[in-house]
């Protein structure tokens, strides 16, 4: 045989076998990274793969980048990028997905903006990232820039990338938009499902969420996975419907997703039972998680806070800190709550000058809020007022200074300091934020100091601003059917007639045990004594309560929503009215749970 044959085909068989040796060490490398679990691996397999020649193969950098990515430490991946020759789709991509993973989404859209400057595509993984990195940050503007990209593109019929647009305009509280883009899917996976009926439980259009839900069962698709369940139990918990609630807590046991496996859904339903003025039922969900974590907890200690049940949430409170659970700014919020609604001023303002101190969790509009509001309950305004004047400067967002400041004036208007009453509306004015409701409040403070030409003054400026308050109205839900009630108007329910016999006959009976009529003080018109008694004897909450006590067997529990402060004359005679049918109601309103049993409130007239 030819020597040089020999000599040649020993070089080929070499040169095979040292093929073979780097494809073995190559796909050794690679799944190393695929299973790394810390830095210490991953920066392991990192000097394994510069050592072996590989840092330059596009392949292996991806996985490499990845495992970084996976560890959150986007700085030593975006190095591994930087290094690499030519990345491709995926290292862009991926390079997002660790920016927007790492709570970076504002560099994540950087990223995307610097791939298109470059000869790379993006693919529906990249539009999908970016979208996702446009709804954490509710950035509307770019998402729409980069939705019309989209279209041109061709990417515009895409199953991934619509399930993120309508994610990320529901996010920008763009609901109708997301909607758009949901019915112009030709099909549709469980994401985008769950993605549309989010979008409504996050606007505050549960309604519609339940309405979609339903319709997704009747298409019986796919079976509701535990994201999409715990959307539709928040819908339930914002529109305060217990018997949608219980049923779909049903659907999730049904389906595998108990609370002792699910914190998502456990979450869920502790805040749904709460809202729906059944915090026992959300005492019960919560002890049968086994070790639950912040998200419940905040849960519980909010809900407890709502019903009146301060020394609850303080328990559950130094438990999560006994079990070195971090609290967040909201569970705060619910701590704070809690001393506001129970009258635990010294030991709220011990909670708020040590959060930052002892737990890292620094103050903000809503925390100041809620201490100015303890302090206004007990008469301490001055203080109040102190401390709103020397936080104000240091709150960002108009809507903070009104949460404040609108505060300060239902405390004033409370306690019959006009002065402060006057500064705290003119703050509200400012911060164009609640101005209905400022001028409202003012003229009622006016109209408790014998005030009547100035709270005229008002009423006429209202009038020609085109200022209006919103109504109060009162709803109630009866076998799955929601029930609204505006104040002094009966004239849309078949009934209408009898609910006003009705509050008469349960006036004249509250007469017979002493009740002195209604206060008429806080009534904003000037007219007759008897009128005014009209008016306020009519408001939305006893009209729902006629209609309940009408509808309802006897014996269960009557639960009522209001979208307004419920008022003390209503307060009042919800107390006697819970006596003398021997009836318990459960009222929700924008502040509180009034639960009344027995002639007594579980708020101990103090709310």
């Amino acid at each position: 045989m030819n020597p040089n044959l020999l000599i040649t085909l020993s070089s080929f068989s070499l040169s095979r076998q040292h093929q073979r040796s780097l494809f073995h060490t190559k796909a050794n490398l690679i799944q190393k990274l695929q299973t790394s679990k810390d830095l210490t691996s991953s920066t392991s397999t990192h000097s394994n793969v510069v050592k072996s020649g590989f840092l330059h193969d596009t392949f292996t950098s991806n996985h490499l980048l990845n495992s970084y990515v996976r560890l959150l430490r986007i700085d030593y991946a975006h190095k591994v990028f930087d290094e690499m020759p030519e990345p491709n789709v995926v290292s862009w991509t991926s390079l997002m997905a660790g920016y927007v993973s790492a709570g970076q989404p504002e560099l994540a859209i950087w990223v995307f903006q610097k791939m298109q400057e470059s000869s790379v595509f993006p693919n529906e993984f990249s539009f999908a990232t970016v979208i996702n990195a446009c709804s954490s940050l509710a950035n509307l503007k770019v998402g729409r820039r980069i939705h019309a990209l989209i279209e041109v593109m061709g990417f515009g019929s895409n199953l991934v990338v619509c399930s993120s647009l309508v994610d990320m305009y529901g996010k920008s509280n763009e609901v109708d938009e997301a909607r758009i883009v949901f019915d112009s899917m030709s099909s549709r996976n469980i994401i985008s499902w769950t993605s549309m009926i989010t979008s409504y439980s996050q606007n505050a259009q549960g309604h519609h969420a339940l309405q979609l839900f339903r319709e997704f069962n009747h298409l019986k698709l796919d079976s509701p996975n535990h994201f999409m369940l715990s959307s539709v139990i928040n819908a339930c918990a914002s529109l305060g419907s217990l018997g949608a609630g219980k049923a779909t807590h049903g659907v999730a046991i049904r389906l595998g997703h108990d609370t002792n496996t699910n914190d998502v859904i456990a979450s869920a339903l502790v805040d749904m039972y709460a809202k729906c003025g059944c915090v026992y039922y959300s005492e019960t969900v919560f002890r049968k998680i086994p070790n639950p974590s912040l998200i419940p907890y905040t849960s519980m200690i909010v809900g407890a806070a709502k019903y009146g049940l301060g020394t609850l949430s303080l328990q559950l409170f130094q438990e999560m800190i006994d079990r070195k659970i971090k609290p967040n700014d909201v569970t705060f919020v619910g701590v704070l709550h809690a001393c506001s609604h129970s009258g635990f001023v010294d030991k709220g303002l011990e909670f708020l000058n040590t959060m930052n101190k002892k737990h890292g969790v620094m103050p903000d509009a809503k925390h100041y809020t809620c201490v100015a509001d303890m302090l206004g309950r007990v008469g301490r305004v001055e203080e109040a007022y102190r401390l709103a004047k020397s936080v104000h400067d240091h709150i960002e967002l108009n809507e903070g200074k009104a949460l404040l400041w609108g505060t300060l004036l239902s405390a004033s208007r409370l306690h019959g300091r006009v002065d402060i009453a006057i500064e705290a509306s003119k703050k509200l004015i400012e911060s164009n934020q609640q101005v209905a409701g400022a001028y409202v409040t003012l003229s009622n403070t006016y109209v408790l100091a014998g005030d009547w030409e100035n709270a005229h003054s008002l009423r006429s400026e209202m009038k020609h601003s085109g200022i209006r308050k919103e109504p109060g109205c009162s709803w109630i839900e009866i076998k799955e059917s929601t029930y609204l009630f505006y104040a002094g108007d009966v004239s849309n329910c078949a009934q209408g007639s009898e609910i006003v016999r009705l509050l008469r006959k349960l006036e004249e009976k509250m007469k017979e045990r002493g009740y002195g009529g209604v206060s008429t003080g806080l009534v904003f018109i000037d007219v007759e004594e008897e009128a005014k008694e009209e008016i306020v004897g009519m408001h939305s909450e006893r009209l729902a309560l006629a209609f309940g006590l009408m509808n309802t067997p006897k014996g269960g529990i009557i639960r009522i929503m209001k979208n307004l402060r419920m008022c003390r004359d209503c307060h009042e005679a919800f107390k006697m009215i819970s006596d003398i049918v021997e009836r318990e109601f459960v009222v929700r309103d924008v502040n509180r749970f009034h639960h009344f049993k027995n002639g007594s409130c579980t708020c101990r007239d103090f709310w």
